[in-house]
């Protein structure tokens, strides 16, 4: 897929920014398990906190190819936070897709420049994989309503300024739910402890609970009934967005190990002279080339409206995260022990990439839904 010079010129700004940024820190942040604000605040101004929100809100409006782009080259230094930025991404462009106007004036402009930064809560301790089966409850009481009940595996949560929050304002079916944006220190937000993780550590990971919380009308995204449709395209995009951070993370593991092997002495020459190891670069090289070309292409997809696009983004996530971990676990191979250390980056983008497995819907579930369309619904998937 040709880049334009436009696109070429922000994924160079998003590798300058990754190099001077993210490198030189994201071991001390996942180590001390560091939210870096001010990082995400350097992020605003570059305008990568609003990539493809909506201009009125202060957003690039950009598209989700162009966004896929600058998350590649960020993940290839720091996978962890460059994650966290994305979920931001989603939150700022769902408020400027369906926020009312007293929420867009609130948030828009600060969540676009990274001042202000949102969570996403859709996951509840009983609704993973099943998220219509949420529990989660806005009950509307005279102007208000008033929201019980508990998320979990919440992405910055207690460190972070708004919250978008799937909650079931009907029945028990899908078309019950509705989405809000919400402050996140209103009271009745309880947060629980913040969860000890395999890797994510740059970001916070905490449960929410809700006792009674009121919420003011102009909170409430679109109308009563269509939060599920929303979270199902935020989750489009976040599929996209999770499977870009795998291919950026196999890029930069890949680096790393072509580099070493190009200084490693064993048994007389370079490492890169065995043909076992020239070999199984060249598998990676090709797993992060398929990876990317097939995330560029579900993004072009979902860019253009395309009707199987959720099909493809569900493919993208499934192919990169998979082959994205294995990449980076076989960067560690070729470090031998020193891949085991934290002094070299390999050790943490294995650790950080296993996740992209399970969340945004597990690959398990990504095959469910390839299999529907082409099953269930006769898609001709070309």
């Amino acid at each position: 897929m040709q880049l334009t010079e436009e696109q070429l010129a922000f994924a160079q700004a998003a590798r300058e920014f990754a190099q001077n940024e993210l490198a030189p820190q994201a071991a001390q942040w996942d180590a001390e398990e560091i939210f870096p604000k001010e990082v995400f605040r350097q992020a605003g101004d570059l305008g990568f906190c609003g990539l493809y929100a909506n201009p009125a809100i202060g957003g690039l409006g950009l598209g989700r190819l162009d966004a896929a782009l600058v998350f590649e080259e960020m993940a290839a230094a720091d996978p962890s936070t460059t994650a966290f930025l994305t979920i931001h991404n989603m939150v700022t462009w769902m408020l400027g897709e369906w926020g009312t106007p007293t929420a867009q004036e609130r948030w828009g402009e600060a969540l676009s420049q990274g001042q202000l930064l949102g969570s996403y809560c859709l996951t509840e301790p009983g609704s993973g994989s099943d998220a219509a089966s949420l529990r989660t409850r806005a009950q509307r009481q005279g102007d208000k309503y008033v929201l019980n009940g508990s998320k979990a595996f919440i992405s910055g949560a207690g460190d972070t300024d708004v919250l978008i929050v799937m909650a079931r304002t009907g029945d028990d079916s899908a078309r019950g739910i509705s989405a809000f944006a919400i402050p996140a220190d209103l009271p009745g937000i309880v947060y629980g402890r913040k969860e000890q993780k395999m890797g994510w550590n740059s970001q916070s990971t905490r449960p929410i609970n809700f006792d009674n919380v009121e919420l003011e009308p102009w909170m409430l995204l679109g109308e009563e009934g269509q939060g599920f449709r929303f979270a199902m395209k935020g989750l489009d995009g976040g599929r996209i967005n999770i499977a870009t951070c795998s291919v950026g993370a196999a890029q930069g593991a890949y680096d790393a190990a072509r580099l070493h092997m190009s200084d490693r002495n064993q048994f007389g020459q370079k490492l890169d002279q065995f043909q076992a190891l020239q070999f199984k670069l060249a598998d990676m090289l090709t797993h992060i080339v398929a990876s990317r070309q097939m995330v560029r292409l579900a993004a072009h997809k979902l860019d253009h409206g395309d009707p199987q696009a959720s099909t493809y983004c569900a493919m993208a996530k499934r192919l990169a995260t998979d082959l994205g971990f294995q990449v980076c676990l076989d960067a560690q191979q070729l470090f031998g022990g020193y891949g085991y250390l934290k002094d070299y980056p390999v050790e943490r983008l294995v650790r950080d990439t296993r996740v992209h497995q399970i969340l945004e819907g597990t690959n398990e579930i990504m095959r469910v839904i390839i299999a529907r369309q082409i099953i269930d619904q006769g898609a001709d998937i070309r």
